[in-house]
């Protein structure tokens, strides 16, 4: 009998994200009677822990790992010196990067706190020798310094034109890889600016989604009592975390605008996150109180994306958004911003509809969709022909072995 390859995964836990949802795509689509899989998560947490599939061996929690996800004032109760200490250095030299780099969206600090706690976790070498090691989110330190492994990848989630690293820093770490797995072609584009030598490191490696497993879940819940409007109203709905990212906190102001001009339409939100706060203000403000409504941390989004007239995606950046997939999977007319990498994301006027970023601008083309039905009617027609599958794509995993 041949002896199964050995895949190793790391990620930082299972709270309710889209690199969280990915993961989930990929667990599933492994196939297990030729493949053992180790899952490694630093920190045994979040809501999509009891949807990891029983096909795959979660690695026992480490607690020096699991204290890189917890504020610094509990790993010292704790007796983590080391790694509050590190987590610490790396805040100051960050704070010093940045005094002299001062940018919006900076992101470089995980690579700081990466670089300075790594030393002092133990080694994953107990494990044995891997064929596959799979590092699925920044910073990518651990598994390239703590897995033996023949073969090592590294993923990309996020559009580097819009977040701000310092690449003198990262550069090492990337280029210990053997491969770089990026979302999408756009994804790709803007890493690569930023990193124009590991070009030919790079494996096209789309968000696994099986859409019998969205359609199963979407029947599993009946939300309509929670999402219930008024007869004829209109009912638009966000997936994401709070933050910068989402755009969410323009939302109460784009819905003002819809309202005014006589749409009666409603925007219901699922999600968390540190914006939280400042959505909410924004939705006072605009006094939207009534009509954004904010249905908080759900494992199964589905349901609700099910339940509403249009997906919206109105982000300022994304990778690549794997809740438009998972709509579209759901034939609901989608309709995403004009951000860095939204061609990637539908086929504008086909399966949706690319919007200007801009308040004024996305809620005049919003409006305009609403109230063309037969355009609806075709994206609606458009995607029940077409397969949004793509559990293929973990065979480019397989050839890297």
């Amino acid at each position: 009998m041949e002896e199964k390859k050995r895949i190793f995964i790391a990620i930082h836990y299972m709270e309710i994200g889209g690199a969280e949802r990915s993961l989930l795509g990929l667990l599933n689509a492994f196939d297990t009677s030729h493949y053992e899989v180790d899952l490694f998560l630093y920190s045994h947490r979040g809501e999509f822990m009891p949807l990891i599939p029983e096909k795959i061996h979660l690695l026992p929690e480490i607690a020096t790992y699991a204290s890189l996800e917890k504020p610094i004032v509990q790993i010292l109760k704790e007796g983590h010196w080391l790694i509050a200490g590190a987590r610490l250095w790396a805040k100051w030299k960050c704070a010093h990067y940045r005094k002299h780099h001062p940018v919006k969206n900076d992101a470089s600090i995980f690579q700081y706190v990466a670089n300075t706690t790594t030393r002092f976790l133990p080694s994953l070498r107990k494990y044995g020798e891997y064929d596959l090691a799979i590092s699925f989110l920044t910073p990518h330190n651990i598994v390239l310094k703590k897995v033996n492994a023949k073969k090592k990848i590294a993923w990309i989630h996020t559009d580097y034109s819009y977040i701000q690293v310092n690449a003198a820093i990262e550069l090492p770490v990337w280029s210990g890889y053997d491969y770089i797995a990026s979302i999408s072609e756009a994804v790709t584009e803007s890493f690569l600016r930023v990193f124009p030598s590991l070009k030919n490191k790079i494996v096209l490696i789309e968000n696994i989604l099986s859409p019998s497993f969205i359609r199963q879940q979407a029947d599993m819940e009946n939300v309509s009592k929670e999402m219930e409007v008024p007869a004829n109203a209109i009912k638009f709905c966000s997936v994401g975390r709070f933050t910068d990212a989402k755009n969410f906190d323009n939302v109460p102001w784009i819905l003002k605008e819809i309202r005014t001009q006589g749409t009666d339409a409603y925007w219901f939100i699922v999600g968390y996150g540190g914006d939280e706060a400042l959505i909410r203000n924004q939705i006072q403000k605009a006094n939207m109180e009534k009509y954004v409504i904010l249905l908080g941390k759900k494992t199964n989004p589905y349901p609700y994306i099910k339940n509403c007239d249009f997906y919206i995606q109105p982000s300022r950046y994304e990778g690549k958004a794997v809740t438009v997939r998972e709509a579209q999977i759901l034939h609901k007319p989608v309709i995403i911003t004009n951000f860095a990498t939204s061609r990637s994301q539908l086929k504008d006027g086909i399966d949706g509809a690319i919007v200007p970023l801009d308040i004024s601008g996305c809620a005049k083309a919003l409006i305009n969709i609403v109230l063309n039905k037969e355009k609806q009617a075709q994206w609606i027609q458009n995607m029940q022909l077409f397969n949004y599958g793509n559990e293929s794509e973990v065979y480019k995993l397989y050839k890297l072995i």
